[in-house]
């Protein structure tokens, strides 16, 4: 078990650096664009993390399934889980940004972006509480 542990939190990690970095990224992304008007490397970048990060999110979710089902699924699980499952939300609609970002639409501000990003982190610390303190 302990090897599926180190698995999750590697994934975990992965998968937190992509849901940070996207929608910082964008934002650069969306200077470029508008600087030159085309497709260029941190469009490029900004779709690699957001894959990448997306297959690491994927075994992260699956692992920390498994895990749960090991341990019973204590009610602290069920919360983790709900906490994950907004955090899955928030970069599904992250990679609708990065979606229309490919066709050169940038609706958002750069302030609206920054504040999508900082919620993420407050669900980060929202799973961090729960998996230490194990409050239920």
């Amino acid at each position: 078990m302990e090897w599926v542990k180190v698995l999750h939190l590697l994934c975990v990690l992965g998968w937190m650096t992509g849901i940070f970095a996207v929608p910082r990224a964008i934002i650069f992304w969306k200077r470029e664009w508008g600087a030159t008007g085309e497709f260029g490397p941190t469009g490029d970048l900004t779709i690699r993390i957001y894959r990448f990060s997306l297959g690491l999110g994927v075994i992260a979710i699956l692992s920390g399934l498994y895990l749960g089902w090991l341990w019973g699924y204590p009610a602290w699980v069920w919360v983790k889980l709900a906490v994950v499952a907004v955090l899955a939300a928030h970069y599904g609609w992250t990679g609708r940004l990065v979606l229309r970002a490919r066709r050169g639409v940038f609706t958002e501000t750069d302030t609206w972006l920054r504040v999508f990003n900082e919620l993420s982190v407050l669900g980060a610390i929202g799973v961090l509480i729960i998996v230490v303190y194990k409050p239920w």
